[in-house]
């Protein structure tokens, strides 16, 4: 919404300064968006006079003109205008202006070898209407003696733009933003004396609002002017168009357009004489098409509000008028009309139709549905007094009535919301301000809403009109608490964030998908779970609630591997879904890795990732989240995406209650048919709702790593055990030797097959023996081998192998 502070005192009684003016704007939440000073180098422009013309020597259609600019030495012009002549005045611009409508700066240029200092304007090139076909031609009698002076008059007051909330439609009208300054203290609302149509001529064409279902029109006034003479609009009424960037035509559409702006009433001027046997307001019918006024034709669906006669669409109701019933200059008689419109309406057909208007922008918003014969009294009497002619009486057809909404409002209800108190004669003074009547009903009032406030709906709308009013800065700041004396974390949440870093610090990237995802994907995860289909899914790539977190992770490592990032490690931390109702989730961190390890090292052999390397990510992330590795029990019956063979089961204890963990390979076939192009690729998942809190807090568990300054020795150990003995049971009795000594072990083979005994097999291991206090000689050495030997020998019933 663009303004003056001079057209703001056509309303408002006001000696405050304009800075003033956008400080108290913005405080009552009109906020300032721009101010520009429109007048800033107009001064350049001149009154001017054609004092000789002759003809272009390089061009038939140019003249070479001998312009009068007030000065001592005479301007030679080149001009193409058909009537520039000697004699004439009109509006000269030196090297360095500006022109308004292209924003092209002059200089003194050469135009077919003759040299032009300036340029002799038409009225299109600066803005005061649409006419380009001459220079602008001004009245001899008017400014014979104002050769020289500046054409444009200054003004004091800049081009302030508001943004204008959808909420306050009323503020899309100057006189509305008045209101609201004079409630707000910045001066006095001027109390306009309205004038009143005096006719006892009836408005001659009829008009009709069917009354069918979706009407997008609820009233139409209308007013009839006849005999008018359609001229250019007086100095005043242009100077307030133009103050506001607007371009002035002809004076019966810039007064449509001043009512519009001035008290936000939207108007439409048609031609009389081209409707034909009167006005019906419908709803259009699917393929009627109309040439809208932007020269642009529309072809209509069913259901858009139409205003038509017996030929046809006039127009769009509340958005755009036709070409065929638009007033021209010619125009004699003239039918205003002054409507309400469905909000709904409006937008819905301007957005199928991609129009955007003046009127669209205020009816869409919600205009004052008892402005109606205001806007035909303020237009039909301007049109009188500039055109002449003779006004009929007002006709307003109607399918609904329009009754004031009426609200509680508890004057206590002011100080619980915003946790100051202002009196409430003080409230009811404001509220009188902005138009709202209020009647005391026992310790409430009940207060008529005025109608041009349609988002004034409860009591808490009420509150806020009074608090911007009074001002924001009212409101009691108090600073936050910064003393945190306890967390705000319950224990899950902390579990839920420390296992989230843990698997992070890794080397996973954390990767965050969609809780839905592709059935083709989740149809290889969901085990015995049933497929939870979306009815209304984003995609149809996304059609499923995941039964396994595994079903997006696999889908973007493939695409991350297809994209040559080889060896890579991602995880999720988030929920699974085993059935559609409320709760029937898990949460669940689950994580991917592909390819190999060391694959560029020249410090380690490369290797494909296996199940040991995930099962160690696994357990070391439940270790270091404060669970006893000594009481994890794992066995091999694991659901059937993983390989059968090179996976696992995790419980945090024997007693088998919750599975917290499973790892290892996914299942070959799995890979196979989605075409994942890796060496290798192994999994886990662990249950957070299947883990029990650890008993320490989890800001206890500080992993100690300390680095030994004595040299560490490997010793590779090869055992026969019987089948049933897990590699980690082996692990465990070797580690619990000497953990002094013993910093390391590694599994680096399994065995089953030639030169081993049946029901038995061969697991090899890599023991890292090392001090933190000595460098330990051969004899400390062989007495730790000896020790591990005769350990696993005695505890687990194995045999070292030759």
């Amino acid at each position: 919404m663009k303004i003056t502070f001079d057209w703001l005192k056509d309303h408002l009684s006001v000696s405050a300064k304009e800075e003033k003016l956008l400080e108290k704007l913005t405080d009552i939440g009109l906020e300032v968006e721009s101010v520009e000073n429109l007048s800033e180098g107009l001064d350049l422009f001149k009154v001017a006079k054609i004092l000789k013309t002759e003809k272009h020597p390089n061009a038939d259609r140019l003249k070479v003109c001998d312009v009068d600019v007030g000065e001592k030495e005479i301007k030679k012009v080149v001009c193409g205008a058909p009537n520039a002549r000697e004699g004439l005045i009109t509006v000269y611009a030196p090297p360095g202006a500006v022109i308004p409508k292209n924003k092209t700066k002059l200089v003194i240029a050469k135009i077919r070898d003759v040299t032009s200092y300036g340029m002799l304007c038409s009225e299109s090139e600066l803005n005061l209407s649409e006419e380009s076909d001459g220079i602008t031609e001004l009245s001899s009698s008017k400014y014979n003696n104002s050769i020289g002076k500046s054409f444009f008059t200054q003004s004091s007051s800049n081009l302030i733009d508001l943004s204008i909330t959808p909420n306050r439609p009323d503020c899309l009208g100057v006189r509305g933003i008045a209101r609201d300054l004079a409630a707000s203290g910045f001066g006095k609302l001027k109390q306009i004396k309205e004038q009143k149509i005096k006719s006892k001529k009836s408005q001659t064409i009829k008009v009709i609002i069917t009354n069918e279902k979706n009407q997008g029109c609820f009233s139409f006034g209308s007013c009839l002017v006849t005999n008018v003479k359609n001229t250019e609009s007086p100095k005043w009424l242009k100077d307030k168009l133009i103050s506001i960037g607007q371009k002035p035509i002809s004076a019966i559409v810039d007064i449509t357009n001043y009512v519009m702006i001035d008290i936000n009433r939207p108007l439409h001027a048609y031609d009389a004489d081209k409707i034909e046997k009167g006005i019906i307001v419908r709803n259009s019918k699917s393929g009627e098409e109309f040439t809208a006024l932007d020269n642009k034709t529309y072809k209509l669906e069913d259901n858009m509000c139409v205003i038509s006669d017996d030929k046809g669409v006039l127009g769009l109701g509340g958005i755009i008028g036709g070409t065929r019933s638009g007033t021209e200059m010619d125009t004699q008689n003239v039918l205003i009309e002054s409507a309400y419109f469905d909000p709904r309406s409006i937008r819905r057909t301007a957005k199928r139709l991609n129009i955007d208007t003046d009127a669209k922008f205020r009816f869409e918003r919600g205009i004052d549905q008892l402005s109606i014969e205001e806007g035909l009294n303020k237009a039909a009497l301007l049109i009188k007094k500039i055109c002449g002619g003779e006004i009929s009486k007002i006709d307003i057809q109607k399918i609904s009535t329009f009754k004031n909404p009426i609200i509680k409002f508890d004057p206590n209800s002011f100080e619980k919301v915003t946790g100051f108190k202002i009196l409430t004669k003080d409230m009811l003074k404001i509220l009188d301000n902005l138009g709202f009547t209020s009647k005391k009903d026992k310790k409430v009032f009940k207060l008529t809403i005025p109608s041009w406030r349609p988002d004034i709906t409860q009591e808490i709308d009420v509150v806020e009109e009074l608090v911007r009013i009074v001002g924001y800065d009212k409101i009691k700041i108090e600073e936050p608490i910064k003393e945190r004396k306890k967390s705000t974390l319950t224990q899950t949440q902390k579990l839920f964030h420390f296992l989230q870093r843990s698997v992070a610090s890794k080397g996973y990237l954390e990767a965050i998908t969609w809780s839905f995802t592709d059935a083709k994907y989740n149809d290889h995860f969901k085990g015995q779970n049933n497929e939870l289909k979306i009815v209304n899914p984003i995609s149809s790539e996304l059609g499923v609630l995941r039964n396994s977190i595994f079903s997006n992770l696999i889908m973007y490592m493939s695409k991350n591997i297809d994209r040559g990032f080889k060896d890579l490690s991602i995880f999720e931390i988030g929920p699974t879904f085993f059935g559609k109702h409320p709760g029937e989730q898990n949460i669940v961190v689950c994580g991917l890795s592909a390819g190999k390890k060391s694959r560029l090292s020249w410090l380690e052999k490369e290797r494909n990732v296996d199940v040991f390397d995930i099962k160690k990510d696994v357990v070391q992330t439940l270790v270091e989240a404060g669970y006893d590795a000594e009481k994890f029990f794992i066995d091999d019956e694991t659901p059937d995406y993983y390989h059968p063979g090179k996976s696992g089961r995790l419980f945090l204890n024997r007693g088998k209650e919750s599975v917290a963990a499973y790892f290892g390979e996914i299942h070959p076939n799995i890979i196979k048919q989605i075409d994942m192009k890796t060496e290798s690729l192994v999994g886990f998942e662990i249950f957070l709702d299947n883990l029990k809190l650890p008993k320490k807090s989890l800001k206890d568990q500080k992993t100690k790593y300390s680095v030994s300054d004595y040299q560490k020795s490997e010793r590779d150990f090869a055992f026969i055990v019987d089948k049933k003995i897990k590699v980690q049971d082996l692990v465990n009795v070797v580690s619990n030797v000497d953990k002094n000594l013993i910093s390391n072990i590694k599994v680096f083979d399994v065995y089953e097959g030639d030169n081993i005994p049946e029901n038995q097999k061969s697991i090899a291991i890599s023991v890292t023996i090392q001090s933190q206090e000595k460098t330990l000689k051969e004899a400390d050495l062989d007495q730790i081998n000896k020790s591990i030997i005769e350990t696993v020998e005695n505890k687990t019933g194995a045999k070292i192998r030759s």
